[in-house]
Formats: structure tokens, sequence, C-alpha cells
């Protein structure tokens, strides 16, 4: 970025305009001072058209002059301080991994039956060289910085996974192995460390929560293998799901960054750590101005446990939410689309034990509002495990507040419900342009249902009703219509009815789907 320091510019030619028009004014009055005090003092007139011919020659002089580049008071004239300032810290990482040879028994070859009989020793040749190579070194470069002056290094995830060996190189050549001391792929974060017989380099983490759209931000890297490449740009956005994961709210930034940039720092400019460059889309591979950095607060919390316990253990709630929409607002009362409701409870979980029920709405943790899904899965599982926390809840129209024991993240998700009953064999019928019907032992095998999931089959949705819209599809079961548990297409017609006479426009369905549940709001009038 080449700016020019304002205080050491020369003026830049004006064009009619407001400025022009308040230059002008100016110079006018300057001529009329120069004017009353030559009328007072009653010099020859050579002197007075002497005067202004300087005057004339000189604004001409400095309308050739090149216009200034300025900047806000606020930014800087250069990044150059900064950069000096915080790239010895900032390291190349290289990461040997080994590929899988080829293995295999080279007599069970998979040969497609439409090759042709002449081709087919060919293709048998081609296979067995590919089963016959051996394991090859593969090397990957990426980016990192020191947190601390014993040698602790962050980067991502993706840059040393499944590496045989790591290696850092500091911007002055010193080249050190390092350590795995723990891996995050939730968040792709992974802690590293070096050994060195003299203090290191080391980066401060910012804050960035106290970031807004719009400020500075400076990227250090080695993109391509360049080492400490440096880029600017602004924060694009804050709070940014990807989908990559539930744990992350990215910061976009607009500085670029390309392949190698990853784990790499973005810095605000006091030169604090306020995110680590880890995601970039493309369309071509490279920078199209569209990067993603790992919030500073989530590095730090996260390298916080890695450094204690070489992993990261999360708070477990032991319920499937899901967000408020508007729809389910509605079909609710609540006067806005804010909070998470439960759309199920596993059994015997944190959330049993405390109370929870399907379509309990959470409004607040602790005080704190609640707001959406996301929002609560994070709060939850930055929660340590065996701490309590006060849910506030709205239930059938009233507020409780439950006391839950935040329990551990299993790492596998263990079986839902117990089987139930199936439902006796009833009528079929028809509602909100949905086709219903009992779920009996044939619909079960029809749509290869679990003996946990009972309520009414779905069996045809119109197509140009609001329950198509919003992806209800046959071989889905109808639940709960409100709070009213349906067992037979009948139960569904009378919740549909109840919500009619209370003035509902829609009303809320607990539906299971592949295994998984969810609240759906349908219009009634579809």
């Amino acid at each position: 970025m080449q700016t020019q320091n304002p205080q050491n510019t020369p003026a830049s030619p004006r064009k009619p305009g407001r400025h022009s028009r308040l230059l002008a004014m100016s110079s006018a009055a300057a001529i009329v001072v120069v004017g009353l005090g030559a009328f007072a003092l009653m010099p020859p007139a050579r002197q007075i058209a002497d005067h202004r011919a300087v005057e004339l020659a000189a604004n001409e002089t400095t309308s050739r002059a090149a216009p200034p580049r300025m900047l806000e008071n606020s930014s800087p004239f250069s990044f150059a301080d900064l950069v000096e300032r915080v790239s010895p810290a900032v390291v190349t990482i290289t990461s040997e991994t080994m590929s899988a040879g080829g293995g295999g028994n080279s007599d069970d070859l998979d040969v497609p039956d439409n090759v042709p009989a002449p081709f087919r020793d060919l293709f048998n040749q081609f296979q067995r060289q590919q089963q016959n190579q051996p394991p090859r070194k593969e090397i990957s470069a990426g980016s990192g910085f020191l947190i601390d002056k014993t040698g602790l290094i962050v980067t991502n995830n993706h840059v040393i996974d499944a590496s045989k060996k790591i290696t850092v190189k500091l911007p002055d050549g010193r080249s050190f192995t390092a350590k795995l001391i723990g891996t995050d792929p939730a968040t792709d974060i992974a802690l590293i460390k070096i050994t060195s017989d003299k203090p290191l380099p080391m980066l401060e983490f910012g804050n960035d929560r106290g970031l807004r759209v719009g400020d500075w931000v400076v990227a250090v890297g080695n993109p391509f293998g360049l080492s400490n490449s440096v880029t600017a740009g602004i924060v694009s956005s804050i709070g940014r799901d990807i989908g990559a994961g539930n744990y992350n709210d990215f910061i976009q930034i607009d500085a670029p960054i390309n392949r190698g940039n990853s784990g790499g720092p973005t810095f605000d400019l006091r030169g604090q750590v306020i995110g680590m460059n880890s995601m970039i889309f493309s369309p071509s591979g490279g920078s199209v101005g569209i990067g993603f950095a790992i919030p500073a607060s989530t590095i730090h919390d996260v390298v916080a446990q890695l450094q204690a316990h070489g992993r990261v253990a999360r708070g477990y709630l032991g319920a499937e939410i899901q967000s408020i929409t508007p729809e389910i607002a509605s079909s609710l009362g609540l006067k806005e689309p804010k909070g998470a409701i439960v759309a199920n409870v596993v059994p015997n979980g944190p959330a049993a034990k405390a109370g929870f029920e399907q379509g309990d709405v959470v409004t607040a943790i602790d005080g704190k509002a609640v707001e959406d899904s996301r929002d609560l899965f994070r709060r939850v599982a930055s929660a340590i495990a065996g701490s309590s926390a006060d849910f506030s809840i709205e239930r059938q129209g009233q507020s409780k507040t439950v006391k839950v024991l935040i329990g551990a993240r299993p790492d596998e998700k263990v079986a839902s419900n117990a089987p139930a009953t199936p439902s006796a064999p009833s009528a079929s019928a028809t509602a909100m342009g949905l086709g219903l019907t009992a779920v009996t032992p044939t619909a079960r095998r029809t749509y290869n249902l679990p003996e946990s999931v009972n309520g009414v089959l779905i069996t045809k949705v119109d197509p140009a009703s609001d329950a198509a819209d919003k992806g209800l599809s046959p071989g889905d079961v109808v639940m709960k219509v409100g709070s009213r548990v349906v067992k037979t297409p009948q139960d569904v017609q009378a919740g549909v009815a109840e919500a009619t006479k209370g003035g509902r426009k829609s009303v809320l369905l607990l539906v299971a789907s592949q295994g998984n549940s969810r609240f759906v709001a349908v219009d009634i009038g579809a």
C-alpha cells in the first residue's frame, strides 16, 4: 500500500466544485486583505500587480503536482513497523507424511466386465503396477506462530494431520523438529512445540470480540512457500458460519490468503493476534478476497486445554436442538424468533435428568439470552463438565428455570429411545396437504422405520402445500402436533382444529425423518 504523508504532500489541483469554491473564496479573501493593506499603505500599483503575478505563478506550479493520497486519521501510514515487530514469530511448518502403498493381493484384481478381452491383460498389468507401488514420502507446507518463549506454536490441524515428522523453520533461518502436543479436528487447531537453547520471539492474543466490520487486519504467512509474505485488508464480516463445524464463528477478511497461509496469524493494528488464517472461498484455488480466520478467543480456549490435557473436552447437554424460525415462533405464540427449541431428549442424559421435554424453548443460560441453536451449542460445549448452569425455558406458555449439571460430551452417540408398542392401525386421513396413516408393522418395513419412532406416517405430500415447501416428504413420521402426542391421523386433525380455534395460522409439528427429529411449523390453511 503506497501512501503519502499528508503533512509533506504538495497541494492537489482543484477542479470546480465545493472544495475548489472554498479554496477560491480563501484566495479571494487573501487578495482582499492584501488589497486592503495596499489601500491603507497606498503602495504603487506596480507592486500590487507583481504580487498577484507571483501568487498566480505559485498556484500554477502547485496545480501540476500529484494529488495527495490520504487515509483516515485512525489508519496507519504504513504497516512496516507492525510487520517488523511480529514477523520473527511467524514460522514455516513442513509436514512429512507417508502415502499408502498399493498392497493387496495381485491375484485378486477387479477387472470391469465391460473391458474387451484384448485389453484385459493390459488392464491387469496396470493394476499390478499400482498395487506394487511402495509407500512414498509426501511433504506439505503451511504456517504457524509462536505463542510463548519456550517454543509453543499454534497452527491448523490440517497442516500437520497424520504427519510422521514436523519441521519448523524460523525467519532467522534456524530449523527445529517439532513435537505434537495435541490437536482438535473439530476446530482445526493444533499445538506443537520446539525446544531452543534461548528464548524465542512470541505473539500475544488480542480481543477478537472488539472487532468491527471495516477494521484493518494484516495477515502473515507462507503462501506457496514464499516465507513471511504480508497482506493487508479489512474485516469483511464477523461470526460467519461456513458449515465447517459447530464450534467456530469465522472472521471473514479480504486480505489475500493463498495455499500455505493456513495456520498463519491475522493481526490487528496493535500487532496482536485476532485470528488464524484457515480457509478461503475460491472457484480457482487462489485468493479472490474471501478468506476466513479462526477467532483468537476460540484458539486461546482450545490451546489452553491442549496444553493441559493434550485433548479438548466439551460440555454435553444430551438434547437435539434447532433454531426458532419466524414460523415456529408464530405457532408457539412467541414474540420474536429467538432461542432454541428442544427437538429430542437423549434418555439418561443431562437434559433428561434435569427434566427437559420435547418442545421446550431455551431462551437464556445463566441469565444471558440464547440467540439460536448454534449459540446454545457453543455455550454448552465451552462449559466445563461437572459444572451447573441455569437454563431459562418456555414450556406451553409458562416460563421455568431448570438447573442442569453439564456432562462430558461422549466420543460417540449412543442409541436413543427404547422401543415402544406400535400403534394400532386406524383409518387414513388428510390434513395440511398431507396424506396420513398409522404406523403399522407393514409401514415400518416399507419405510424402514425404527421401532423407537411412533406417531402418524406421512404417505403423500401435496406439492403445492406449505408442508412441501418446508421439506416434509413421504416416510416422515409426525410425532407431535403442538404439545399433543399423536398416534392416529385423527389426532393430527384434532391438533390442527385446536390450533385453528386458538386463532393460530400455523401449527408446530414434531417430525421424525431419517433417524432425526425436528420441529416444523406448517401453515394450517395450506
